[in-house]
């Protein structure tokens, strides 16, 4: 019996060690095959002998994205559904486009960490820490500041210069996810019951009507 809770407790502390990342590669590189039907943690590995340079490459990072929207902001995403060489491998790169004083909203990155450089203007940033403590952690950076967003944690950006602003972030995941806070509570498909949310917020049901509305 001792010889039995000895190995099975050996074996629960071998699992914290396990890293929470995107698996390794045990291959060169395993190119996406999106023709497959296959499912899998990821995307199915195309023929290597039906790999092209164009599988490892995208195009139009330069293009400025369309901020003419209600939060004056655009993210073009580079994941592996843009460059299937991606695959496996847990990166993906992003350009957001900041119209004056727009901002990229409250959001998580479940599945990544981002590192976030500004390319041009001056942002706004920040993150919130876990509870109990609900830490806000924010900075102003400049033209050439980088800043870190820690995987799952609530984060923004704003423009805070009357021009354009544009910033290029790199994550920790071929697919790191984006779940959009306001667009989460009050957009989810089918509708969180309206007497949860007007207990979460503390708000009037008929102010979460009018915010369900926006979404």
């Amino acid at each position: 019996m001792a010889s039995s809770i000895l190995f099975f407790g050996f074996l629960a502390l071998s699992f914290i060690h396990v890293p929470a990342s995107d698996p390794g590669s045990l291959q060169d590189f395993c190119v996406a095959d999106e023709t497959s039907n296959v499912i899998v943690n990821g995307l199915a590995c195309k023929d290597p002998k039906r790999v092209r340079a164009d599988d490892f490459s995208f195009s139009g990072l330069h293009l400025a994205g369309n901020t003419s929207n209600a939060v004056g902001c655009s993210v073009t995403t580079v994941t592996a559904a843009q460059i299937p060489g991606l695959n496996t491998l847990g990166i993906s790169l992003v350009r957001i486009d900041y119209a004056p004083w727009g901002m990229n909203p409250p959001h998580t990155h479940p599945r990544g960490s981002e590192i976030l450089t500004v390319i041009e203007g001056s942002l706004e940033v920040g993150f919130v820490t876990s509870g109990p403590e609900n830490r806000l952690i924010t900075k102003v950076l400049q033209k050439g500041d980088v800043f870190v967003f820690p995987i799952g944690l609530l984060h923004f950006q704003r423009n805070v210069w009357n021009c354009n602003a544009v910033a290029i972030a790199a994550l920790s995941s071929q697919n790191p996810g984006v779940v959009t806070i306001a667009n989460a509570m009050f957009g989810s498909t089918p509708e969180i019951p309206s007497d949860i949310l007007v207990k979460a917020f503390q708000l009037d049901k008929n102010v979460v009507n009018s915010l369900r509305s926006k979404f």
